[in-house]
């Protein structure tokens, strides 16, 4: 396989892994306005066949990149995240509690959306 690039489709939720013109992993996340802006993950998902190679870290990597690039914070609710985040604190800071709460308020105000 050629390297994976990592492209953000704001528009659909997902930061997306591609190799080889196709989709080999995802995070699904949402834009959280407030109480602060903040990028959201809620899941992580590598297709089977690619699994073991690195994409779920270099998405989340990428994830806690974009939110940096565009000055806000990330709050995660998927569990892959939260547990890359506590292996990376270099690269991840805790959230705020208020915007983890906030975070799942939304997730349970919209439970079509994931």
């Amino acid at each position: 396989m050629s390297e994976t690039e990592i492209r953000d489709d704001r528009a659909a939720g997902r930061l997306e892994a591609v190799g080889d013109g196709e989709v080999v992993g995802h995070i699904e996340y949402f834009v959280l306005e407030s109480p602060a802006r903040a990028l959201v993950p809620v899941h992580t998902i590598v297709e089977p066949a690619h699994e073991g190679k690195g994409i779920a870290g270099s998405l989340a990597r990428e994830l806690y990149a974009l939110a940096e690039r565009e000055g806000v914070t990330v709050a995660p609710l998927c569990p892959y995240v939260v547990k890359w985040a506590e292996r990376h604190p270099e690269v991840a800071p805790p959230a705020d509690p208020a915007l983890l709460s906030a975070a799942k308020d939304w997730l349970r105000a919209h439970p079509d959306r994931f």
